[in-house]
């Protein structure tokens, strides 16, 4: 029986590689979201069309950003830096199909990836949520 700790032992310390990069994608809080969008209404209109974003505010940890990507699509992402702490500053900016955050460093993100954009690398995409369709023009966003 010791043999066999002992060569568990070795597999365990000797398995294991340390990780030189720190990675730290745990800013968001894992908020639950039940959200049902009717693009009927007057707020969620534009995005009846191809190539737009809209904000809804009040769920997520800063909103959550809708984006209408194609005739069949529509993708759904937190409305906070995934690479900041919660603050005033990290709520997300829609700007075109790209996510701009208000803080110093300016993080932007493609709408369509979720990536981080530019030179300014981020260990961290955006928040996924799902979207599911229920209806004619209606759809529910959950995680």
């Amino acid at each position: 029986m010791k043999k066999f700790f002992l060569i568990l032992s070795c597999i365990v310390v000797f398995g294991c590689s340390k990780n030189e990069s720190i990675y730290n994608c745990n800013y968001l809080l894992d908020v639950g979201v039940n959200l049902t969008v009717n693009l009927n209404l007057p707020q969620y209109n534009q995005l009846l069309f191809p190539v737009n974003a809209v904000r809804v505010d009040g769920y997520g940890n800063n909103g959550i950003i809708l984006v209408r990507t194609n005739a069949n699509s529509i993708l759904a992402w937190d409305g906070a830096d995934p690479n900041h702490t919660a603050s005033s500053c990290s709520k997300l900016t829609i700007v075109g199909l790209n996510a701009v955050c208000g803080c110093e460093d300016g993080n932007e993100y493609s709408l369509i990836t979720g990536t981080a954009l530019g030179d300014n690398a981020q260990p961290c995409t955006l928040k996924p949520y799902r979207v599911e369709p229920t209806g004619n023009n209606s759809y529910f966003v959950s995680n």
